[in-house]
């Protein structure tokens, strides 16, 4: 028996949800790669990833995107040098330390990963208007319990100030 908050789950129940968890997963997966599609002539998945990185923190150092993405500091260098030269990304200057200095997106990558993360909230729009209305509130709530025990935040209503994975500005 596996131990859970509401207390102890047998072996079969969690099987049960990981399997649909795996099954959705596969779903949003596709939808993912659907809507970057669009992106991949200008920027490859990792660099996408970068681009988003900024987009949720805002500025922030060579070390601090590498240690987010899981990567070298020199692979974030490489990746962070491509998309300076795509227009997708700029180095300035941290004020606060002028040792260091800070990547952010410019316009034209902010444009990209919203641009991507629209395609993403039109094609899961249309996933959920074809589902029972019935369903909705439970998957609401199940999708919500899993999000919180990753730890993940909410993601912003449609048209919200908010960055693509959730974050607000303010969180930054």
């Amino acid at each position: 028996m596996a131990e859970c908050a509401g207390g102890p789950r047998s072996q079969s129940d969690v099987d049960a949800v990981t399997r649909a968890v795996l099954t959705a997963s596969r779903a949003l997966v596709a939808v993912s790669a659907r809507s970057l599609a669009a992106v991949e002539e200008k920027v490859t998945l990792p660099q996408f990833r970068l681009l988003v990185v900024l987009s949720v923190h805002g500025a922030a150092s060579l070390t601090a995107v590498a240690e987010v993405l899981g990567v070298n500091p020199s692979t974030a260098m490489r990746m962070t040098d491509r998309l300076i030269a795509s227009g997708f990304a700029e180095r300035k200057l941290n004020p606060g330390n002028r040792r260091e200095t800070r990547l952010r997106l410019t316009d034209a990558g902010r444009r990209l990963v919203d641009e991507a993360t629209a395609r993403r909230r039109q094609e899961i729009t249309a996933i959920v208007e074809r589902m029972d209305p019935r369903k909705g509130a439970a998957l609401v709530e199940a999708l919500t319990a899993f999000a919180e025990a990753a730890h993940e935040p909410t993601a912003p209503r449609a048209g919200a100030d908010c960055y693509p994975l959730g974050w607000s500005d303010a969180a930054r």
